[in-house]
Formats: structure tokens, sequence, C-alpha cells
């Protein structure tokens, strides 16, 4: 009787914490909620950025207007095709580089991960060239065929956002991701990490900071 009660409880307590796992979730301060996933010793939103605030409640810009965004200097954001209804809720906003760079767009405790942070995860995930598979979300329910490797291992569920480039043009979803770092490559650029449908890979490139990109938060150690 006692062995069956110790099996008990340790089946009880395996079973209260893979629903704990679960359970884990950060909100926003617009309220939005977002499912997180734990890779190696990080904590990575599962989830695109949402907000519309930075996380002292000023509102962050909206600029639809392509022309007014090719001229930024400043914090923007927007949603795919200016379509916060087809798009919000499962690709999240695109930011750029200027609002990341404010260091205030993830929740309070959280942050854009730095290029070094991008490269620790790729690299624990056995390099770039198959990190992308371990990333991007299963099937092509929303990215496109053959979605090359796709595995989603590690929870992380990258969907393929798409972009706007520094003209204000919207450019590839279905077909690519592309996600902000915090860091600085030179005073026009600063470093993302991109994934496509037809590879495994993870990118590290450097693109315009006028550019409109994804957010993942990772929470501070």
């Amino acid at each position: 009787m006692k062995i069956k009660k110790l099996k008990l409880i340790v089946l009880t307590l395996f079973c209260f914490g893979l629903t704990g796992l679960q359970a884990q979730t950060v909100k926003d301060i617009d309220g939005n909620v977002y499912k997180t996933v734990t890779i190696g010793t990080k904590v990575w939103m599962a989830e695109n950025l949402k907000t519309t605030k930075y996380n002292d409640g000023t509102a962050i810009p909206l600029v639809a207007d392509d022309k007014a965004w090719e001229a930024l200097t400043t914090p923007a954001y927007c949603w795919y095709n200016n379509d916060a209804t087809a798009n919000k809720k499962t690709y999240g906003a695109l930011y750029n580089w200027y609002t990341v760079n404010t260091k205030k767009l993830c929740p309070t405790g959280w942050h854009v991960p730095s290029d070094a942070e991008w490269t620790t995860l790729t690299t624990n995930l056995g390099g770039e060239s198959v990190a992308g598979g371990k990333l991007k979300e299963t099937s092509t329910t929303h990215w496109q065929s053959p979605n090359t490797g796709a595995t989603n291992e590690t929870g992380f569920t990258a969907l393929p956002s798409g972009y706007r480039s520094s003209s204000g043009t919207y450019n590839y979803i279905g077909l690519n991701g592309y996600w902000w770092s915090s860091s600085e490559y030179s005073p026009p650029n600063a470093y993302s990490r991109s994934m496509n449908y037809y590879r495994s890979n993870v990118y590290r490139y450097s693109y315009y900071k006028q550019d409109g990109f994804s957010v993942r938060c990772l929470r501070d150690l």
C-alpha cells in the first residue's frame, strides 16, 4: 500500500509539473497574454509581440502611410498590410528598430534578445543550418509548402509573419519570418534573425532600422 501511495504522489506531482509548464504565460501592458517556452536555461515568448504601448504605458506611434514609414528615424509599429483584424492575433505587430532601442518594448522583466543571445539559442540547437527547423511551426497552415525541416521540437512556434520594408511596402507573409535583436550593427542597420519556408536555417543579417520586423521577448535572468 505504501508503494502504491508513493507512486500516486509521484504521478500527481509529475502531472502538476507538466500542467505548470503548459500554463506559463506573460502578459503585456495591453493585456495580451503570451505562451512561453523554456529552451535550455532561457525563457522565451512562444508568440510574437502585439503590444501597442511601451511597458510604462506610453503609446507607440502607429504608422500606416508608406511615405511616413520610410521617413521615420523614431519609433513606430504597424500591422501587416495595415490589417490588424487579419494579422494581429496570429502574427503580432511589426516594429521598427527604433522602437526596440527604447528598451521599453517588452513587458517588465523581459527584453528583446541581443545578437549574442540569438546566437546562443541557435548554437545550442545545433547551429544555424538546422536551428530553424527546430523553431518553426510544423505543417503548412501558415508556412508555405514544403516548410522544410520543421519539427518545432522547442515549442518556439516561429511563424512566417513577413516584414515591412524601409520603403513602407509589405512582403513575404507565409514565406519568411524576421525578428529583431537589440544589437546595432552600424548607424543605419541592426542585427536580426530570419527563417523561411524552404530551408531549415536561421539567418543572421543586418537590416535597415526602418524595417518593420516581429519581436520575441526573452525573460531577464
